[in-house]
């Protein structure tokens, strides 16, 4: 079986302009792996491959669900393998493509995840705790979760804590791995971090004037409330600030170029260029041609990451 090419890598490395070439070259249809991307409404501000990409080549798990509706890591990978198996049995080539280090290592390494379904009285009572005092609650019951989990992330925080509370287990249990019903290839894109740091300050300014403001304000008419998960995204938490008279656009501009800086970092913690799971490539490189040469192997190499 020919392996699933994953691109992996920090936001604005080029992912999604690769994966659109190399699709083309191996009659190749991409699956998405970026966890802000599955939202309707919400292109600009995702950097959202455009409809003339998406007729260029296919892609799938791209405007699945609206931002009010709850997506878990468990209905994404089973949407993925879906997906995959479907490209495969049309003759096609699945291209796994993001920077949602959750999402790839769910589906790359076949993670097994809890079956809990949400406790939303349970998560409203959490939801209404000091953040850090729930890190806190989970390092006691659950470490080696915690260990996992950036205590900055609180919607993780709450959904361990959720699995433990529910079970009685640890949530880090549920955690295993088997190896996963396909194999794959991950190649990672990265640069320099003042390089890294130039092409996301440009691309925040290019999405801003492809029109960020008026998708968020859009969005709010629609009546997406501002406390919804998708909302909090970078980008357009920082414009509906904007949008609410609580920072002028020149500052919430500044704040979302430094929170793109801060998730590339978070990104790397997922992706680091020591994992040697990952072929790393280095962007101001001439990359096509040994990514090429890794892709031909196909076969030989699909082994590497179970």
């Amino acid at each position: 079986m020919k392996p699933v090419i994953a691109i992996v890598g920090p936001t604005a490395a080029g992912k999604s302009r690769l994966a659109l070439e190399l699709a083309q070259i191996l009659c190749g249809e991409v699956v998405n792996a970026d966890s802000r991307q599955v939202y309707r409404f919400m292109n600009i501000g995702t950097a959202k491959p455009s409809p003339k990409e998406q007729a260029l080549v296919p892609h799938h798990l791209i405007e699945i669900v609206s931002p009010d509706e709850e997506f878990s890591l468990a209905q994404y990978q089973r949407l993925a393998y879906e997906a995959i198996a479907d490209i495969f049995a049309r003759g096609r080539w699945p291209l796994l493509v993001g920077g949602s280090g959750l999402y790839v290592w769910a589906v790359v390494e076949g993670w097994q995840i809890p079956s809990v379904p949400p406790h939303w009285e349970l998560r409203h009572t959490l939801e209404a705790q000091d953040s850090q005092k729930l890190y806190q609650e989970l390092m006691k019951v659950d470490p080696q979760a915690a260990q996992r989990i950036d205590s900055r992330n609180t919607r993780r925080v709450i959904r361990a804590l959720e699995v433990c509370l529910k079970t009685g287990m640890p949530f880090s249990q549920f955690q295993r791995k088997l190896p996963p019903p396909f194999p794959f290839i991950v190649v990672g894109l990265t640069t320099g971090r003042e390089d890294l740091y130039r092409r996301i300050d440009e691309r925040v300014e290019a999405m801003v004037k492809a029109g960020l403001v008026e998708e968020v304000r859009g969005l709010l008419e629609r009546g997406y409330s501002p406390q919804l998960s998708a909302m909090s995204s970078v980008g357009y938490k920082q414009m509906i600030k904007y949008l609410e008279g609580k920072l002028d656009l020149a500052t919430a501009i500044q704040q979302m170029k430094y929170e793109t800086h801060r998730l590339a970092r978070h990104q790397y913690a997922w992706f680091r260029p020591g994992d040697q799971r990952i072929r790393w490539f280095d962007i101001k490189d001439n990359i096509k041609k040994p990514i090429s040469e890794l892709v031909a192997q196909g076969s030989a190499l699909a082994g590497g990451v179970r």
